[in-house]
C-alpha cells in the first residue's frame, strides 16, 4: 500500500497528466491548477469519491445531478455486467432488444398521469439530456408542421431556464453565460416570466410570483397565437439557473394556457425527475401531465448515458404516413443502447425494493432541519428546498437586491473551502446547493451541513 507521501505524488502526476491531454466541461481551462483544484478521483463508494491521493469526499451535487443510490451501486453494476456478456449495442433502427422494450413499459408505467388526458404512450431514446431535448424540439415542431400549421415554428420557454448545450436546446436557454457567445447561431425563441419565488416583490408569496408569471405567459401566447409550436420548462426547479423554485400552481396554469392556444407542453425533468423533489417526477406535484416528457441524468441511476423522451400517441400517430420526409428521422448511434437500458432498468427496481420515496421524504425532512441553522448567517439572502434538493443564495449582507460582485468569486471561493474540508459543493454563481445521492446517511447529511456553514464563514469573511 502507498505511503501518503506517495499518493500525493501519484495524484499529482495524475493532475499533470491530465492537464497534458484533457480539455474540461464547464471550465475556464487557464484557472488550471491554481485558481481552480483539479481533483483526480480514483473511485467511488457510496456518497464519496475517494481521490487519488486517499482523500475522500461527500458527493453533495451527486456528479452533476446524475448519481441517484451512490457510486458503484452493486445491482446496477451487475446489471450492466450481466448484459455486457449478452449484447452490448445494436442499432435500434430495424432492429428491437429486450432492455430497450422493458424500460420503455416500465417508464410509460410510471410516467405522469393527468385524469381526463390520454396518457404518454410512446418512448424516443437518445444519448444524454441535451439530445433529449433536440428530439422534443423537433418533434414539436413536425408534428405541426405534417399537421399543415406550417406558421407554428417558434418556441416559448422561461427566462433564467436552461435545457442543454446542443444548438437548439441553447435556443431555448436563457442564461447568458452559456447562450450569449453562440447567439448569432440560435433560432429566435420567445421568453415568458419565470415563475421564480425568489424573486418575489414585497408582500408576494411563492403562489403570487405563480400567478404573476402566469399571466406572462398568457398575454406572450395571446400576442404570438398561432406562431407557437411548444412550451419548454423546468418542473418546480431552474437548476442551472441558480436552483430557483417556484410553486407547482404555476405548472397547472402552463398547462391550462398551453390547451387553450393549442401549444404543446414540452416538460424537462432531465435534472429533477426520479425522485428528487419529493415524488417520482415533478409534474405530479401539480397534478398535469405533459405532452413531450424529456428524461437523463438520473434515468440510469448515474452509470451510463442516456436520455428518454416520452410522447402521445397522438404526437406518435402525427408521423405516420407513406411518406418519408414526414416521419421522424432523427437518430443516434448508440440510442436505446442495451448496456445503459439496463442500467436504467437496474434503477428503476430499487425504487421497488428499497421504498426510496418514503426514505427520500425522511431524509429531505433531514436537510430541512439542518439547513435551517445556515439561514442565520449574516450573508445568506435565502435557504430554499424543493425535496432533495436545498439551495443557499449568498449575498451581501444577506440582501437580496445586492449580489456580490462577480469579481469576488465568492461561490468559488466556498466551494474551494468545502473541498478542504471534504465536501463537493460545485456552485452555481454565488449559489451553494445540496443535491446528494440518496443513499447519504445522518452522519454525512451533519458532516455536510457542518462544512458548508464553515465554508459559507470563510468565503464571506472579508467581504
Amino acid at each position: 500500500m502507498l505511503h501518503d507521501a506517495d499518493m500525493i505524488a501519484a495524484a499529482d502526476g495524475w493532475r499533470t497528466r491530465d492537464l497534458d491531454v484533457l480539455w474540461h466541461p464547464c471550465t475556464q481551462m487557464r484557472e488550471h491548477p491554481g485558481v481552480l483544484p483539479l481533483v483526480p478521483i480514483e473511485r467511488g463508494e457510496g456518497a464519496w469519491l475517494v481521490g487519488r491521493d486517499g482523500r475522500r469526499y461527500l458527493d453533495a451535487v451527486s456528479s452533476w445531478w446524475t448519481n441517484l443510490f451512490g457510486h458503484a451501486e452493486a445491482r446496477i453494476a451487475g446489471a450492466i455486467a450481466r448484459q455486457a456478456h449478452t449484447l452490448e449495442q445494436v442499432i435500434l433502427a430495424g432492429f428491437s432488444h429486450q432492455p430497450a422494450v422493458e424500460l420503455a413499459e416500465k417508464l410509460l408505467a410510471i410516467a405522469p398521469r393527468e385524469p381526463g388526458r390520454a396518457p404518454l404512450a410512446k418512448v424516443f431514446y437518445a444519448d444524454n439530456g441535451s439530445a433529449g431535448v433536440e428530439v422534443a424540439l423537433k418533434m414539436a415542431f413536425h408534428w405541426f408542421r405534417n399537421r399543415g400549421e406550417g406558421k407554428r415554428t417558434r418556441f416559448v420557454a422561461l427566462h433564467n431556464g436552461y435545457h442543454g448545450e446542443t444548438i437548439g436546446a441553447l435556443a431555448v436557454g436563457d442564461i447568458p453565460l452559456y447562450r450569449r457567445v453562440y447567439a448569432p447561431l440560435l433560432a429566435e425563441a420567445l421568453f415568458a416570466p419565470s415563475p421564480d419565488s425568489y424573486a418575489a416583490e414585497p408582500g408576494e408569496t411563492a403562489a403570487d410570483c405563480a400567478e404573476r408569471a402566469a399571466e406572462g405567459l398568457r398575454e406572450l401566447l395571446e400576442r404570438h397565437s398561432g406562431e407557437v409550436c411548444a412550451l419548454i420548462l423546468e418542473p418546480r426547479v431552474q437548476c442551472a439557473g441558480g436552483m430557483r423554485m417556484h410553486d407547482p400552481r404555476y405548472l397547472r396554469r402552463a398547462r391550462d394556457l398551453c390547451d387553450a392556444h393549442g401549444v404543446l407542453l414540452i416538460a424537462d425533468e432531465i435534472a429533477v425527475g426520479f425522485g428528487r423533489t419529493g415524488t417520482m417526477f415533478a409534474c405530479e406535484g401539480a397534478g398535469i401531465q405533459p405532452d413531450l416528457l424529456c428524461l437523463s441524468k438520473g434515468l440510469t441511476g448515474g452509470f451510463l448515458p442516456l436520455a428518454a423522451v416520452l410522447a402521445t400517441q397522438a404526437i406518435y400517430d402525427g408521423f405516420l404516413d407513406d411518406s418519408r420526409e414526414r416521419a421522424f428521422l432523427h437518430s443516434h448511434s448508440y440510442t436505446g443502447n442495451p448496456l445503459a437500458c439496463a442500467a436504467a432498468l437496474a434503477s428503476l427496481a430499487i425504487f421497488d425494493t428499497d421504498d426510496v420515496l418514503a426514505r427520500n421524504r425522511a431524509t429531505a425532512a433531514r436537510m430541512a432541519a439542518l439547513a435551517a441553522s445556515i439561514v442565520e448567517l449574516p450573508h445568506v439572502a435565502d435557504v430554499r428546498q424543493a425535496g432533495m434538493i436545498v439551495a443557499f443564495e449568498l449575498t451581501r449582507d444577506g440582501d437580496r437586491h445586492a449580489p456580490f460582485e462577480p469579481a469576488a468569486r465568492i461561490g468559488l471561493r466556498a466551494y474551494r473551502a468545502a473541498l478542504e474540508g471534504g465536501v463537493v459543493l460545485r456552485p452555481l454563481g454565488d449559489t451553494l446547493y445540496w443535491m446528494p445521492p440518496y443513499c447519504i446517511d445522518d452522519e454525512q447529511l451533519h458532516l455536510l451541513a457542518r462544512v458548508t456553514r464553515d465554508a459559507i464563514l470563510e468565503a464571506t469573511a472579508c467581504a
